[in-house]
């Protein structure tokens, strides 16, 4: 015996209509679109932040074989899987001040599909999300690391322009002995 009225199966074509058109609609934009998706190391006790689509992953640091005759800032090469990928102390190349390689050092394999070298991290602090309305630059950053630079959240955490480190010529070594 069938309990359900004509009323009843109205309103339910009703409602089901009333959500399909509700499904339809286009997504309003979402906040989603003001944050950008980075991962946060720390170097020489500051915050540092890379955006997440130039990062392959994150490697602990097992094995670094030093490379002779490269510049001091090529930490050396790692054995990632079979794949040999230089490593860059990105402390030197900014020219701060560095702690030595401990136990808690990661590698950021970073990538922008013709590059793909390692960072050496002092600690890898998590992948997030930080506002795009970063502001552009400190004052009190100059030189190297100005270059590089995408600019500073408010919590003080500077994000790097991935894309130029990865361009830059001065980070391919053609050194030949």
């Amino acid at each position: 015996m069938n309990n359900f009225t004509k009323a009843d199966a109205d309103d339910k074509r009703k409602l089901l209509k009333a959500r399909a058109i509700a499904l339809a609609k286009k997504p309003e934009k979402k906040e989603a679109d003001e944050y950008i998706e980075v991962v946060e190391f720390q170097l020489a006790h500051e915050k540092y932040a890379i955006q997440s689509n130039y990062i392959r992953e994150v490697y602990p640091l097992k094995e670094l074989t030093p490379v002779p005759c490269t510049p001091q800032f090529v930490a050396g090469i790692i054995n990632v899987r079979g794949k040999i990928l230089s490593v860059i102390d990105i402390k030197k190349f900014f020219e701060l001040p560095g702690k030595g390689i401990t136990d808690l050092n990661k590698v950021i394999i970073i990538h922008n599909g013709l590059m793909e070298f390692g960072i050496l991290a002092d600690a890898v602090l998590g992948a997030g999300q930080i506002p795009r309305d970063i502001q552009a630059s400190l004052p009190t950053l100059s030189g190297i690391r100005a270059e590089y630079l995408k600019g500073v959240t408010k919590e003080g955490v500077v994000v790097l322009d991935a894309e130029k480190i990865l361009s830059d010529k001065k980070i391919i070594v053609h050194e030949e002995v």
